[in-house]
């Protein structure tokens, strides 16, 4: 620039782009409806207007919720195009508050836990009297999720037909645990009442005739059915949790045949939240008590209860035993 002056036209002029700050208000989305999470895949979601299974739209997460999670049985809210038409998309803008969750982790060392399904109110864990053989330990594991979660557990017996429900569940007495069996072909009308008007999780391992069940509750669903391999572990055949109306009222959430179900997010205090008479009981523990009493924990407050609450003591310490276990 040696040898002229300077004017207006050496001056280098920002645009302004990308400098202007970024807001944080955003949008309260007064005009958005409330909707149940049906469905999820691959950063879609399907939910139901209203909790309307003839009102389901396709919806994605908005912006400024982030990496929120979002799993079958929410309740959010969503604005945008609310046709349901084909390639039409809306966005979920909230997550409403969860009233119950289910949660699982890969194993008891992984302290990452995760939400199998929100908001449901009752798990109803399937579980085959032969082929595959049931395992009292996984029963034991879904009920202190289910109890930890805010659920309320039922023990759905299948195969019937193979084998008598008596001495399987005779293991579970002291928890106040609905039991209710079923075989090939036979009733399920009993089932039926049980989930009529109620949010319900099934949870068992594959091939115990959980999508049988299904089916047989739900003649449209057409789920998926496989048959049990050789090793006596079954072949996954619902691959994604959905949720799928009844006739009358209420949903039934089908879930992927699970092989573990770790709980290293669930403490001992946890479970015993589930009753209310331990619950209380467990206020005179001392402290870093783990509830298993003698001769791990001498001055166990649930040591002097007697009578009925004495052999729930003892049905709920079965619990914190398989989940110390792993």
């Amino acid at each position: 620039m040696s040898g002229r002056e300077l004017d207006e036209s050496d001056v280098r002029v920002r645009s302004g782009r990308g400098s202007r700050p970024r807001t944080k208000i955003r949008p309260d989305h007064a005009d958005a409806e409330r909707a149940m999470v049906v469905t999820v895949d691959r950063g879609r979601w399907g939910c139901a207007l209203g909790g309307d299974p003839d009102r389901v739209v396709t919806t994605m997460r908005a912006r400024e919720l982030g990496r929120t999670p979002i799993v079958v049985g929410d309740e959010v809210d969503i604005v945008g195009d609310l046709s349901g038409k084909p390639d039409t998309l809306a966005r979920i803008v909230r997550r409403g508050e969860r009233r119950t969750v289910l949660r699982r982790t890969a194993d008891d060392t992984d302290p990452t836990e995760r939400v199998v399904v929100a908001n449901a109110d009752q798990l109803l864990i399937v579980v085959a009297l032969v082929d595959p053989p049931p395992r009292t330990g996984f029963v034991e594991r879904a009920l202190i999720a289910a109890y930890a979660g805010g659920l309320t557990p039922i023990l759905c017996l299948t195969k019937t037909d193979l084998a008598p429900p008596e001495p399987f569940a005779e293991q579970f007495t002291g928890l106040d645990l609905t039991v209710i069996a079923t075989g090939q072909g036979g009733d399920v009308a009993p089932v039926a009442a049980l989930l009529a008007g109620r949010v319900t999780v099934l949870l068992g391992h594959s091939g115990v005739g959980k999508s049988t069940l299904v089916n047989r509750l739900l003649p449209d669903a057409h789920r998926a059915v496989g048959v049990v391999s050789g090793v006596g572990k079954g072949k996954h055949t619902s691959t994604q949790s959905v949720a799928l109306p009844l006739a009358d009222s209420g949903w039934v959430i089908d879930t992927p045949g699970v092989r573990s179900f770790g709980l290293a997010h669930i403490a001992p205090d946890d479970v015993m939240m589930a009753f209310s008479d331990l619950a209380e009981a467990i206020q005179d523990c001392p402290r870093g008590c783990t509830h298993l009493g003698p001769p791990a924990d001498p001055e166990c407050a649930l040591d002097r209860l007697i009578g009925s609450a004495a052999d729930r003591v003892v049905a709920a310490r079965r619990l914190l035993a398989a989940m110390r276990a792993g």
